[in-house]
């Protein structure tokens, strides 16, 4: 909206506008909510096909839990060694989110570096005993 002289405008007329831009506020508002409501509906049936929705716009996914500590909890709960491949199919069910298109790779890379993790066998990792 272009910028409007207070001089030349009445207290009421003020008024009016400012009620005016009030009201496109509360409607843009609501169109807003409406909209991340769908995209949320979107994101969960992406997420449903093993997706990685919502890291979208060059945002990175912010994660409660770091990686490794994911990891951790996965190889905590197997009572033999685990194929990295399951081990990524299970951080992402326990919520890890990623916008990877090669999150193995990643989940692989840190199996590797981290010293908390040993390799039992090619490609099957377990909690350093």
């Amino acid at each position: 909206m272009p910028r409007l002289s207070a001089p030349s405008l009445s207290i009421e007329q003020l008024e009016r506008i400012l009620n005016a831009r009030r009201a496109e506020l509360r409607k843009l508002t609501k169109q807003r909510d409406r909209l991340a409501r769908r995209l949320e509906t979107i994101d969960r049936r992406i997420r449903a096909f093993g997706g990685s929705a919502g890291a979208t716009n060059g945002k990175r996914a912010r994660n409660a839990q770091s990686l490794t500590t994911v990891i951790e909890s996965v190889l905590k709960s197997a009572d033999k060694p685990v194929p990295v491949g399951e081990i990524a199919d299970a951080a992402m069910r326990r919520g890890y989110r990623s916008s990877s298109a090669n999150f193995r790779g990643i989940v692989n890379q840190t199996l590797i570096k981290d010293k908390r993790f040993s390799q039992a066998s090619r490609g099957m990792y377990e909690l350093k005993k």
